[in-house]
């Protein structure tokens, strides 16, 4: 669990040094520790080292986790950043804080209707396939407006921003290049429909220094925390 306090300062320094290459506030970007595959013991210890804000790729599996850790679920930021079907929006919108991956109308109505009123709005960002990759979630960039809108008018949800998952690339300048259409289209439709989302969900380990220098203000950070993936 050391381990974990220690990568957790590391990425933290990483942001840092991003930011200040940047010419960005530090305050500007948030670390999101994603802790996919792995026990509420670890998102226990990095709650201990400071950490608030873990984001789940799996729906039944981060519920899990905050039933385990509910003593600390005032104090916890639950966020759904992995594929989100329409036939689990109920305890997704009942239990979660953020919801990252929405790319469809259905979807969005679902959250909306199931969101209790006793709890603030759902904060919803619209999942982009920036890179065009067949293989992955997303809207289409020229989806992205229309569905802003609608979103925007639905009740118990706060739009917030745009999140996307570019294609890997091995170098610096590819990697800011997906990075950058992301935030040139959240400007954009901002501007067309004077809406005012104020989040860049992009930029996990292997290029959050290329997503920082484009804007992120959500970075995912799971592997470089809490080491490879334990699937099976």
């Amino acid at each position: 669990m050391a381990t974990i306090a220690k990568n957790i300062q590391e990425q933290h320094e990483r942001i840092n040094r991003a930011c200040t290459q940047a010419g960005r506030a530090v305050q500007s970007v948030t670390l999101l520790v994603v802790s996919k595959t792995f026990p509420a013991s670890a998102v226990q210890a990095a709650y201990e080292a400071g950490e608030r804000r873990f984001g789940e790729n799996y729906v039944q599996e981060g519920l899990d986790k905050i039933a385990e850790l509910s003593a600390l679920r005032q104090q916890l930021e639950w966020h759904l950043i992995g594929p989100l079907q329409s036939n689990k929006t109920r305890p997704v919108a009942e239990n979660f804080d953020w919801v990252h991956s929405v790319d469809r109308l259905k979807t969005a109505q679902r959250l909306a209707e199931q969101r209790p009123a006793e709890l603030p709005p759902l904060n919803v960002c619209l999942q982009v396939n920036i890179s065009g990759e067949a293989s992955k979630s997303g809207l289409l960039p020229a989806e992205v407006a229309a569905l802003a809108l609608a979103v925007s008018e639905l009740p118990r949800l706060r739009l917030r921003g745009l999140m996307a998952i570019p294609e890997p690339a091995a170098d610096f300048e590819t990697q800011r290049q997906a990075h950058r259409a992301l935030a040139t289209l959240l400007t954009e439709v901002n501007q067309q429909l004077g809406l005012q989302m104020d989040s860049l969900s992009m930029g996990m380990s292997a290029d959050l220094e290329a997503a920082v220098a484009e804007g992120a203000t959500l970075v995912r950070v799971g592997s470089a925390i809490f080491g490879a993936r334990q699937y099976g």
